[in-house]
């Protein structure tokens, strides 16, 4: 089904699923952290606007990602369901859903909490839409590597919220998350490629090849590894983020290598690009945790 049949009266899930929840889960996670790890205290209130923000940003970029990209969803598999492609909401809907998360929560951010972190929300939207979207996403196997900015933002955002400054360490999560999105999403890609060529969209498994895909993938883990640990030497977190990232991003390595060295074709529940992508998504869970448990024990 196209985005030029009728469509359905959309109902609450609908809006929903058009702020793609599962990712929301891990921008609005790391979104905290930041803000749990910032120095001194946060009163609860505006605490808990400033996540409500990051969740209602994040919300309005994946509404607007799937309002512009309606068209290419209904070609793949793995998107056709969503409210557009599925003849269940209609686009103007879905722009008019996405652009009033996207000003209310700025808004939001900008009045109640602080004007920084109502600036960084504004630039991660406008990221992931206009550059990542509508620009490299279509035109460059490389959509993913400077695209992953765009969810790299939320720990930089909850710090200023906690504090209404920057510091090494958020921005050094920052790098981390913008490291950890090529081995992540390429992996992800390795088993979806098929959609992807359908689609006409360049990511790099389609333009070239499974081989050099595992082989970034393998080189990109190098420096998102130094990221995860260097906190702790250069003097931002204690031991227990240390032996967390040390330990996490070991695995993370041993897995990345089995992906970028793999010449057999094991059976589909045991390919390690799946391992990879379901490991990768832990592995973040674990190493914001470790920020703030460290943060508050040490």
């Amino acid at each position: 089904m196209t985005t030029d049949t009728i469509a359905l009266p959309a109902d609450w899930r609908d809006f929903l699923a058009l702020t793609k929840p599962r990712v929301m889960t891990l921008v609005v996670f790391t979104g905290l952290c930041g803000m749990l790890a910032a120095p001194g205290q946060v009163n609860p209130v505006i605490g808990f606007t400033a996540i409500l923000c990051i969740a209602l940003g994040a919300g309005a970029a994946g509404a607007l990602n799937q309002w512009y990209e309606a068209d290419l969803d209904a070609k793949m598999k793995r998107t056709a369901g969503r409210p557009l492609p599925a003849g269940r909401m209609d686009k103007q809907s879905a722009l008019q859903f996405g652009v009033g998360l996207a000003v209310f929560s700025v808004l939001m951010m900008g009045l109640f909490v602080n004007e920084l972190a109502a600036a960084i929300l504004l630039a991660s939207i406008l990221f992931y839409v206009f550059v990542y979207t509508i620009w490299l996403k279509p035109r460059t196997p490389q959509n993913i590597v400077i695209g992953g900015a765009a969810g790299a933002f939320p720990p930089l955002i909850g710090w200023a919220a906690a504090s209404g400054s920057l510091a090494p360490l958020p921005i050094l999560l920052f790098a981390l998350v913008f490291l950890w999105t090529p081995p992540h999403f390429w992996a992800l890609a390795l088993f979806v490629k098929t959609d992807y060529a359908n689609a006409g969209i360049p990511m790099l498994p389609v333009v070239a090849g499974e081989r050099a895909t595992r082989t970034q993938i393998g080189l990109y883990t190098i420096p998102m590894a130094v990221a995860a640990i260097a906190p702790w030497p250069l003097g931002l977190t204690g031991a227990i983020y240390g032996a967390v990232a040390v330990v996490a991003t070991g695995w993370f390595g041993l897995l990345a290598l089995w992906v970028a060295t793999r010449t057999t074709r094991e059976s589909d529940t045991m390919r390690p690009e799946k391992r990879l992508f379901a490991y990768s998504i832990v592995y973040l869970f674990v190493l914001f945790g470790a920020v703030v448990v460290d943060r508050w024990l040490v």
